[in-house]
């Protein structure tokens, strides 16, 4: 059995007697405190160095070709728009950025488009329906309270057969950081409690997408690794990403004695030879169409080969199926 298998059943065992605080006032959907998202987001660019925690951000956001394609585009959850800086003008006429975090807004990167910032919540898109034919998001709608919610507001903002082309983290991410720090704080302190976020199943992607009011969906994980040397890193640039726990349950300090017994058994459970650790983050890749008459069929379930790289080429194909 691979350590990734042996971990998820780890994991879930121990999902059994794992003893968590309920959210607060607000129902179940409010899993995450935003304005905590929203401070941690603010430090991590605040860092003098904060474009050396970006290699995950980096790698998503991909490259753009420059077939004109899209009049009006919006990023959710831009960050320091890492999309962006990828696209020309013969790609994207106007963009506009939205990010919780006026500092990551006030770091977007160089881009020749006409770019428009907006300060505001994904929760909350301040936009009317059918006001975008193109709206992206990289690595942020994983800290959104009400998925589902948010994917309709998407949906709405789109203008008809407009796309939405999405990456999140989910599926088993730092899967390795869970498992030792519960193994490890279970065996220290006689149970846990979760210091890594919940995340979206890929199994669950189409089904939210589909319930949005998307249509012609393409679904697609990729898995990056990336490699630190030792756990107290990889925790380390985390917190320096922005991508620290923000889950009302979460547990704000951890004993020292735990943190050195986690770091040992993340070691021992998943360590390279050359004494590296490996951090594991699957990425969900997300297409979906605004419905229109024209649209072609859907395509096969499984068949996704395209990301940020292929803007211009997804609109072009979509034309080019149209009778």
């Amino acid at each position: 059995m691979d350590r990734k298998r042996l971990s998820i059943l780890i994991l879930r065992s121990l999902s059994g007697i794992s003893q968590k605080r309920g959210p607060p006032p607000g129902g179940s959907m409010n899993v995450f405190d935003r304005t905590m998202k929203r401070n941690q987001k603010r430090w991590a660019a605040s860092l003098q160095e904060h474009d050396k925690y970006d290699y995950l951000r980096a790698e998503v956001g991909g490259e753009a070709s420059t077939t004109p394609t899209f009049p009006m585009a919006l990023d959710v959850g831009c960050g320091k728009s890492h999309i962006a800086e990828h696209l020309s003008k013969e790609v994207v006429e106007r963009f506009f950025l939205m990010d919780i975090s006026e500092n990551s807004l006030r770091l977007k990167r160089e881009s020749e488009m006409p770019t428009h910032h907006v300060l505001g919540d994904e929760e909350f898109l301040p936009f009317k329906e059918n006001t975008f034919d193109l709206v992206v998001s990289s690595l942020s709608l994983h800290w959104i309270n009400d998925l589902p919610g948010a994917l309709r507001q998407i949906q709405q903002v789109l203008k008809p057969d407009g796309v939405f082309v999405g990456a999140m983290v989910g599926g088993e991410t730092l899967y390795e950081l869970r498992c030792s720090l519960q193994l490890a704080e279970l065996e220290r302190e006689g149970g846990f409690a979760p210091h890594v976020s919940p995340y979206t199943a890929v199994t669950d992607l189409g089904n939210l997408l589909g319930q949005a009011g998307f249509n012609m969906l393409t679904v697609d994980i990729d898995e990056v690794q990336v490699h630190y040397p030792g756990m107290l890193e990889v925790i380390s640039d985390l917190k320096a990403m922005g991508e620290s726990n923000c889950a009302w349950n979460r547990k704000s300090m951890l004993h020292r004695d735990t943190i050195l017994a986690a770091a040992a058994i993340y070691k021992e459970m998943y360590g390279n030879e050359d004494g590296s650790v490996p951090a594991t983050f699957e990425i969900l890749h997300m297409i979906g169409w605004k419905p229109h008459r024209s649209q072609a069929k859907p395509a096969r379930r499984g068949s996704a080969t395209a990301s940020f790289a292929d803007l211009s080429k997804i609109a072009q194909q979509q034309t080019d199926d149209r009778p």
